[in-house]
């Protein structure tokens, strides 16, 4: 598989794999419980690894093509 494949698998095992492990309510995370900071965590790490998707993307480097 390629690189950005690899990156796109990641947001999916933090969100989902991830919330077994972190289903308890202490300690609080900003004032959250920390599976509800768990999962903004990884909202804003899945923006970042989207971005890094996208800047990687030999795809989005050619222009619009219509």
């Amino acid at each position: 598989m390629s690189l950005i494949k690899w990156l796109a698998l990641i947001p999916f095992i933090g969100l989902l794999g991830g919330t077994y492990f972190a289903n308890k309510v202490t300690p609080y995370i900003f004032g959250m419980p920390f599976l509800l900071g768990y999962c903004v965590i990884w909202v804003v790490i899945t923006t970042v690894i989207m971005v890094i998707i996208y800047k990687l993307d030999p795809r989005n480097k050619e222009g619009d093509v219509q």
